[in-house]
Parts: structure tokens; sequence; C-alpha cells
């Protein structure tokens, strides 16, 4: 987290009151909150993989294809496609040539809005597209256009991409690149200047046209932005983050359309904050209690919600009527001791005097024998059940508590698997084999390393969460092999 403590930086996400925006200088978050979480299954839409749309706006020369290149050079392994705004200036007329000077080309009315809307939605509907290829020399499109293919990103990069809401509307993810206007001017100056025009027709243009655009056009937008990246692609901390986020949702969106009992909470920048917190090697025990029992709860939320509803009517104080619906009451926790223990609060918060069962694997010698201790509700087979394990590696144990719920005589399909995150190589072995439990998790990792922990991950979560990461390797492990906590 460098400089900044984790409550400095969840604090900071939460205190932004003007915009929803994610200020990303050093990892400073300013506001947060991009709508109520709620689960998701896939990116699919209308049967084809729905892309992931980046919108990149800013300044003249703040650094807007900078930072686009060094996000297309980090998702080298995902298919990315660029469409610029510039592509869809209108063609000047006879007479606007004649007083090119005098023509002010980042005024909105200077783009072919509707031909850009156009573009945008075929490619999210899978459709390739011809893209204007506009001509700076003449002012006019020529004739051959530019074919784009569907990609997995599309990133729609120009000064005023912001400004129509139809197009806004396309986008998964809002960038503004925030530079210092002098810097921008220096830039602009040097660039004009290579292309052998002269100083002063320069300076003339940028304060008739581009500076007042800026002001009354451009800057308004920045309003709109769900991350803000002060000194452009200079700041390689925002990036990174931005790049990490869009793999996650990539990644998310191809398990999840493999596994359709597969449920990852839909991310957002206060979710990903609190991610950072307590992943932190550095975070301190206190706040790594305190952010992981929010994403607990969060998870468990979920998970309740696909539980079985009864519709049920009640009468209001004012005397009306409201059609609602009844909690199921059949319902019990099991978790995977130890550190599935931690998710017991959660659970308890959300369903009062609900019933806990345990479960206890221990991983025996090199040869991978799993002794089971539980402690179970008797009537366990007439519930519906949540089971609770904060990780989810190489899914050995989740199998092997899986197992025995069947053995109870709980039905596969009433058994709801919570974890803050998951491994594909688990969510895979879990799936297979029970393809009705559901799995409800906050994010998706990356993998699993040479000694089956997951990565990034989040370290021991039991001896995190507890306090005990102090004690010596030898101590017993208990749990699955990439969550390897200690039973004390």
């Amino acid at each position: 987290m460098g400089s900044y403590s984790s409550g400095e930086v969840i604090a900071a996400a939460v205190s932004g009151a003007n915009y929803p925006a994610f200020d990303l200088d050093e990892l400073d978050m300013k506001g947060s909150m991009l709508g109520e979480e709620q689960p998701t299954t896939s990116g699919m839409e209308n049967g084809h993989q729905c892309p992931f749309v980046i919108g990149v706006a800013g300044g003249a020369s703040s650094g807007k294809s900078a930072v686009c290149k060094m996000i297309i050079d980090q998702l080298c392994d995902h298919r990315v496609v660029v469409v610029t705004q510039e592509s869809f200036y209108y063609g000047l007329s006879d007479e606007e040539l004649v007083h090119v000077n005098d023509y002010n080309f980042d005024h909105p009315d200077a783009f072919d809005m509707d031909l850009l809307l156009s573009c945008m939605e075929n490619l999210k509907h899978g459709k390739s597209v011809d893209i204007p290829n506009y001509n700076f020399k003449t002012h006019k499109s020529v004739p051959r256009a530019r074919k784009v293919n569907p990609s997995d990103v599309i990133i729609l990069e120009g000064i005023l991409i912001f400004h129509d809401s139809r197009v806004r509307d396309l986008m998964n993810m809002k960038i503004f690149v925030d530079t210092d206007d002098d810097v921008r001017l220096a830039r602009r100056i040097r660039r004009d200047l290579e292309k052998g025009r002269q100083i002063i027709p320069v300076l003339d243009q940028y304060s008739k046209f581009v500076k007042p655009a800026f002001e009354d056009f451009i800057l308004p937008t920045k309003k709109y932005a769900d991350i803000i990246i002060p000194r452009g692609a200079d700041n390689s901390v925002a990036i990174d983050l931005i790049v990490q986020h869009i793999r996650t949702k990539l990644g998310q969106n191809d398990l999840c359309k493999i596994h359709p009992n597969l449920y990852v909470i839909q991310t957002t920048y206060q979710i990903r904050g609190m991610h950072t917190i307590i992943r932190d090697a550095a975070t301190t025990t206190h706040d790594f209690i305190f952010y992981a029992d929010r994403l607990i709860r969060l998870v468990v939320e979920h998970g309740l919600g696909h539980l079985p509803f009864k519709e049920k009517q009640v009468i209001t104080p004012t005397g009306s009527v409201y059609t609602g619906v009844d909690f199921s009451k059949s319902l019990c926790g099991i978790s995977v001791i130890r550190s599935g223990e931690s998710m017991e609060n959660a659970l308890r918060a959300c369903c009062k005097g609900i019933k806990i069962g345990k479960i206890l694997i221990h991983r025996e010698g090199d040869d991978g024998k799993q002794l089971i201790y539980h402690n179970l509700p008797k009537d366990i087979s007439k519930r519906h059940v949540l089971l609770l394990d904060p990780i989810l590696g190489t899914g050995n144990s989740a199998v092997q508590a899986i197992s025995l719920l069947l053995e109870k005589g709980v039905q596969e399909s009433n058994i709801i698997f919570l974890n803050l995150i998951s491994a594909p190589q688990g969510v895979h072995v879990v799936s297979k084999r029970f393809p009705r439990v559901k799995i409800v998790t906050s994010e998706i990792e990356l993998g699993l390393n040479d000694e089956f922990r997951v990565i990034p991950g989040m370290g021991e979560f039991g001896d995190r969460y507890f306090g005990t990461d102090d004690y010596q390797s030898s101590t017993p492990f208990f749990g699955d092999a990439k969550d390897r906590v200690r039973l004390l």
C-alpha cells in the first residue's frame, strides 16, 4: 500500500461526494460506489461474449494514447481493439476548408456521434464494423475504411467520448486522464512544431479553441469518470491496477461461461479497495479482520439470495398491503475449521439463531489421505446448507466436505458454497464433481503456484484473521492445501 495506511485508503474510497470516481494518484481512492453489487453469472449477451468496453477521455495532449498503449501492452493475451473519436470527424466542406484555421475541432458538433454510436453498438453485439479513416491533411474521410472485428476488450479514446450519454452507457469502465494544463500545452506545441507548423498559429488556435473547449465541454465530463488518472502514462501504479481489474473481469466471464453454477459478486472499486487491503502483507491484524468481515458479509448476503423464497403479504403501518417474500427457515451453516469459522459472525448477523455445524479436514502425509471430524445438525438432510470456507484453492477440502454432506442426506442442489476468493482449478474440480452446488465468491484468482497456493492470494487466511501468523510452520496444518490453516 506504499505510504498509505489501509484505513486511509478505504476512508478515501467512501468520502467522494461529488461524483463516483476512483482517483488513482499513487492509489489515492476517492469515491467508489458504482451501484449495488449483484451476483453475475457470465458476460454473455444474446449468445455471444460481451466485450469489456473502456472509455478513455481527457484534454488534448493529456496522454490518452499513451495510457491506451500501456493497457494494450499488458493485455497482450487478450484481443484488444482501439477506436478513436478522431476517426469520426465530419468532413469539411469546401467553404470550411478555405477557413480551416477558424474551424473548432474541439467542439462536440465536430464529431459524427451517431455513426460512432452505431459502430460501438455493433462491436458490442459481436459484429464487425468499418471505422472511417479520417485524413487530417484533406480533413475528409478517405474511401478506404478500417475494418474492426469484435474483441475481448474495446478501448474508445477521445476528448469528448463522455459528452454523449448514449456512448457513456455502453462503457464498462470510464477513465479520465487528468494532466496539468501547462504540460498539455507544452506537448501540443512540441507536436505541432514537429509537423512543420509555426508557433504563433499554434498558440492562437490553443487560446481561441482548444482551451475554451476544454473548460466548456471536456473538463465537465470528468464527473462521469469511474477512474481518474493523474499524470497520465507516468502513473504506472494506476494503470497496473486498472489492468488487474480488467483481467479479473475477463477471467470471471470466461469461468462463469463454463460453470453456470458459479456466481461472482459484481466488482466495484469499494470491493476492489477492500481486497487491496486484506491482500497487503503489511496490513495489521485489526484492519485485516475489519475489511475481511465486510467482504464476508457481502458474500453471505449474496449467498442468501440464492435460497428459495415464498411470497408473503403483510399489512404496513399505513394499513396498506405489501406483497413481498418470506425467508427460508430450513437453513444451517457449516464451517470448515478453522478459516471457515471466520465467516460465522457474518452469517449469524444475517440469520438470527441459525444453527452452525463444523467440519475438520486434516491432510495427512504425502498420500493426501483425509481424516474428517464433523459435528452437524441432526436434521441437516432437511435443510439448505451454506458451506463456509474463505479460500477455494485446489478444491480437495471442498470435495471432501461436500461428499460428507451428501452422505448425511443433504441434496446437492441445496448446498451453497461461500468463499472470498476462488482459484480456477478449484472451481473446475468442485463444479465437475458437483455441478448442482452453487459457488458464490467475490473474486477469481489467477491460479495456483508450484506449491499449490492461491495467487495472488492473501496468505494464510486463518493465521492472519485469528492473529496466529507468528507460529512456526511445524504446527500441524488443517484445511485446504492452499489455505493451510493451523489448528491450535
